[in-house]
């Protein structure tokens, strides 16, 4: 099959032809139509994530069709068009059994612990635990950008956050993972601030339900500016981005009792950032996690882009072929696109 291949962290990134993947007796192997390019896999080529072993074929965000099935795999047929988490539990562990398969004990990504959907076809374990069925009236490309950024951002706002009407949430970064964030957030009645470096990208944010923008790059007072217009601070917000800045910015623009949810990978230098402790503790402020989203959750996900409520494929700026997405994945970090870009040629 063609895959997107690199040798060498950092390194050069090709189009190669390698060996077709096969399912194990539990998995599958789907012909992938569909691949988001995500900042996550720009993380895995610097080097930054620990189960990557080399030569290495990223993506993790997917959909396609299934090509072939394990002999255990009771759920799923072959011809079935799927989407996937990119955390695939186990099953059998004790959070898995707890239905937190997000955090399983064992847990499978594709592109990160094996080759994953930058190819023609990728291998996916515990098909019946983990696979989503794409309902009819989602397209490949909208299902394809739904398995990190979206869903956990969904399970940020909706399961973490718990977020309701009338209250005010602010997102902190609006790569795709912000960009679903607000979007979420104003399909449940929230009012948005949204927080950026980019002028054409705080517009995207405008546009997908944010009612107020703060340039960053221009504004040396986020914090004090979301205090004065939300009279006291956010009850929920969100760090899209991961750094030392967005993540101190979003637990300190809290109000009391708020809760900060951390989505945005904290890497490298920003693994350890400083917060401000002393008002989580003054203000009983909860910090929290969001780390992908459970198979078994998506039906409530899906009901609302069903409806219209919610319509991931606002987010999508572009769609490119294989052989583009190895000059794009190194210039992710560069922050150019103000949307997210679907790899839909193979």
């Amino acid at each position: 099959m063609r895959a997107i291949v690199y040798e060498k962290f950092q390194g050069p990134i090709s189009l190669q032809n390698v060996a077709d993947p096969t399912p194990k007796d539990h998995g599958v192997v789907v012909k992938v139509t569909a691949t988001g390019l995500c900042r996550s896999d720009w993380h895995g080529w610097m080097g930054h994530d620990p189960d990557i072993e080399l030569p290495h074929v990223p993506g993790h965000e997917l959909a396609g069709t299934i090509a072939e099935v394990g002999k255990n795999v009771q759920n799923f047929k072959v011809g079935d068009r799927v989407t996937v988490p990119f955390v695939c539990g186990c099953g059998t562990c004790y959070e898995c059994h707890s239905g937190n398969h997000q955090v399983c004990d064992h847990q499978t990504q594709p592109g990160f612990t094996h080759w994953g959907s930058f190819a023609e076809y990728v291998a996916l374990d515990h098909a019946d635990i983990n696979l989503v069925k794409i309902p009819e009236e989602i397209s490949d490309i909208t299902a394809a950008i739904l398995g990190c950024r979206f869903i956990t951002s969904f399970r940020a706002v909706v399961d973490q956050g718990k977020v309701q009407g009338g209250q005010f949430v602010a997102v902190h970064g609006c790569g795709g993972v912000g960009l679903s964030a607000i979007m979420i957030a104003n399909a449940l009645g929230a009012e948005v601030i949204a927080v950026d470096i980019n002028k054409d990208t705080l517009q995207l944010a405008k546009d997908l339900g944010a009612s107020k923008i703060i340039n960053a790059s221009n504004h040396s007072g986020v914090v004090e500016e979301i205090k004065s217009l939300t009279r006291g601070g956010v009850h929920v917000s969100i760090d899209g981005l991961g750094s030392q800045t967005t993540c101190f910015n979003s637990i300190a623009n809290l109000r009391k009792r708020g809760k900060h949810i951390q989505v945005g990978l904290m890497t490298d230098d920003h693994k350890h950032p400083n917060i401000p402790m002393d008002q989580v503790l003054a203000n009983e402020l909860e910090i929290l996690g969001s780390h992908g989203m459970q198979a078994f959750r998506y039906p409530a996900m899906l009901e609302m882009i069903k409806s219209g409520k919610l319509q991931p494929e606002k987010l999508i700026e572009k769609t490119i072929s294989l052989e583009q997405a190895a000059q794009e994945l190194p210039l992710m970090n560069q922050f150019k696109n103000k949307g997210v870009t679907v790899i839909n040629s193979f």
